[in-house]
Parts: C-alpha cells; structure tokens; sequence
C-alpha cells in the first residue's frame, strides 16, 4: 500500500505517543521534503515531532513535478507540505493522502485523491484492535498538540468508536 502523509498526522500521533499506528496500519509512508522541513521547524518547539524523522518505515521522497507544486501553493493557497504531498500522492499513485487541513483536504478530493485524516487513522486503529479506546487519544491531541476538534466531530468520531 502507498501512502503520502501531510504534516499534521504525523505530528500529531507523535505527539500523542502513538507514531506507531501508522506503521501498523499502512507500512511505509512516503512524505515530501517540505513535509520533512516542516517537522524539523515543529520539533524545535516539541522534540517528539523529532521521532518522525528517525523512523526507517518513513521515507522521504520528492516530487518531481515542481510546477505542479507551485501552482497548489500560488493558485490553491496551500503550504508547501500539502502542495508537495498533494502531488507526490499523484506522481505514485497513492491509495491514501493523510491530510488533515481542510483547503488540502479539498482540493485533493478535486483531484481524485482518497484521503484520510488522524481521525481517521484512529478509527481505522481502533477497529483493527490496535487501540482499546479513541477518546483518550483525542483529549490528549486536543490538549497537548493543540488539534482542533469540533464538538459535533468529537461526538461523530466516538459515536463510529463505539465509544458513546
């Protein structure tokens, strides 16, 4: 399975102390360079974000359509992690975009891209067994990585859980 990650999933589960579900639920996941760069620049406020960039089943891999790249960032407004992630999960032909902002989330659905957000890896983890419970690892990426989670979301999210 090829799988093309932003940055928020991964800083997130890193976060959270649970990195290794991604590995147990995809294998390899492929990230661009502006991805990489942009964990480095969150790892100097929290060094867990650093875990990422250590981890052998991480690779980091480049786009080569650049101009592709410019365009998401110039035309699409998107940051150059989501331009490049955006366009390397269309160079290999990913089976899944991890992406978690919404602008990057749309325009990859646009494009033809299935994505999935850190939720969604939750819910996947948690279906396989992985996790016993999703809602303490919501709390703790709400309150320690700072991710945004609507009360409708959260309800929906533990409700698919079987958490409520």
């Amino acid at each position: 399975m090829i799988v093309v990650s932003d940055t928020s999933p991964l800083s997130g589960l890193a976060i959270a102390g649970y990195l290794g579900l991604l590995e147990q639920v995809y294998g390899r996941v492929l990230i661009p360079s502006g991805v990489m760069q942009e964990l480095r620049r969150g790892g100097e406020d929290d060094p867990r974000i650093l875990e990422v960039l250590g981890l052998d089943w991480i690779e980091v891999r480049q786009p080569t359509n650049q101009k592709w790249v410019e365009v998401l960032e110039s035309e699409h407004n998107l940051d150059r992690g989501e331009s490049e992630a955006i366009a390397l999960a269309l160079e290999v032909n990913a089976e899944a975009l991890l992406i978690d902002e919404r602008l990057g989330r749309r325009k990859a659905v646009d494009l033809g891209l299935s994505i999935t957000g850190l939720l969604g890896i939750l819910l996947v983890a948690k279906r396989r067994g992985l996790i016993s419970l999703l809602q303490p690892i919501m709390d703790s990426l709400i309150e320690e990585a700072n991710f945004r989670i609507g009360a409708n979301v959260y309800r929906e999210v533990l409700a698919a859980a079987g958490e409520l």
